[in-house]
């Protein structure tokens, strides 16, 4: 397997790429790269303004330039987080294997930036590389919105949970997936539930609250603000240590099991029995859930499905199909994390005395 890992990190003068010029040209990348391989189909006057496009950006074509018109290299990009999130990683992981078994090798651009330059500039690198068709792996608002606006000579195939519309579109259901944790709180008789979140920015972390409030509130119940982490440990552990002072709650959903960690953490260093007085449910089912403290109950993504999937989608598209695939349905794990809920807990007010009568 081919891995050309590529920085994106911006020096402070960025030079200019393929998609800079066609923007100030006012044309495509496509018609810009006609010009640098000197096609015989571009108008003189738009010839013209892509040069003077050239020279006043002081452009130098790299071999992505040069080589749109595209050629069979059974090589394909790969686009991914820079961070080393579990999901993604697996995911990749899971297509890396998938494409091998196709015959194709995969040049991968890590990129550590979520800004559409970071994004074009590590595209521009994959079509150097002569890419047939171009995967992004990663749930950053910002890289999937520019996925979605950005036009190419090469097929782009995006894991993307937010139900836009596109034909290359593959994903796991984390609305559904949300619901079935919720639900199963629910069900246990838990009527205050707090949601662990991911960042802001992350349509997989938009997806699974939006999947907690819908369930909350079709049975009625108060849903507080969620407690935003970073989907690391860290942030389960100081934000469910920070809501302890006022306890309400007598279940978390976590977005993912690595804040599910850092909550469990927590609550043993406050004393809190876990699921007696607090149930805990996290998302993924990351290999080390079944042997936390107590084992975690989770929801199940199959990650090695989704690179398969992303691999046959690339197929069809190279094809000339559009891929059908549906969004595939994660799955409840149910371990000893989570069980029925003790009596209503109360708060820090009625505990200490604090604004009662006498």
């Amino acid at each position: 397997m081919d891995r050309s890992w590529v920085s994106t990190d911006e020096p402070r003068a960025r030079a200019a790429n393929i998609f800079d010029v066609a923007r100030l040209a006012g044309v495509s990348h496509q018609t810009v790269s006609r010009v640098l391989n000197d096609h015989p189909s571009v108008r003189p006057a738009t010839r013209q303004r892509v040069e003077e496009a050239i020279r006043q950006l002081r452009y130098r074509p790299s071999s992505a330039a040069r080589a749109l018109v595209t050629r069979r290299s059974r090589n394909l990009g790969l686009i991914m987080p820079g961070s080393p999130d579990f999901g993604p990683s697996s995911t990749v992981l899971a297509f890396t294997t998938a494409a091998r078994a196709a015959q194709y090798t995969v040049s991968i651009s890590s990129v550590f930036e979520a800004s559409p330059d970071s994004f074009r500039a590590a595209v521009e690198s994959l079509l150097g590389q002569h890419v047939e068709a171009i995967v992004l792996v990663g749930d950053r608002r910002g890289m999937l919105d520019e996925a979605n606006r950005i036009e190419l000579d090469v097929p782009l195939v995006a894991v993307d949970a937010s139900r836009r519309a596109g034909p290359y579109i593959i994903s796991i259901d984390q609305y559904q997936g949300a619901r079935l944790a919720t639900e199963h709180l629910v069900a246990l008789g838990h009527r205050s539930i707090v949601h662990l979140a991911g960042p802001p920015d992350s349509v997989d972390g938009s997806e699974r609250e939006r999947g907690w409030r819908d369930v909350l509130a079709e049975h009625r119940l108060v849903s507080a603000y969620p407690l935003v982490g970073d989907w690391s440990p860290d942030s389960g552990y100081r934000l469910v240590l920070q809501a302890l002072a006022n306890r309400d709650f007598t279940a978390i959903f976590s977005a993912n099991d690595q804040m599910a960690l850092g909550a469990l953490h927590a609550l043993t260093v406050a004393g809190v029995d876990v699921p007696r007085e607090v149930s805990v449910i996290g998302f993924d089912d990351i290999p080390e859930a079944a042997h936390l403290t107590p084992p975690l109950t989770t929801i199940r993504q199959d990650f090695d499905e989704l690179g398969h999937d992303l691999m046959a989608a690339v197929l069809d598209a190279l094809d000339g199909r559009t891929p059908s695939i549906p969004p595939r349905l994660p799955q409840l794990v149910e371990r000893e994390s989570a069980g029925r809920a003790g009596p209503a807990p109360r708060s820090r007010a009625a505990r200490t005395g604090v604004g009662s009568q006498t």
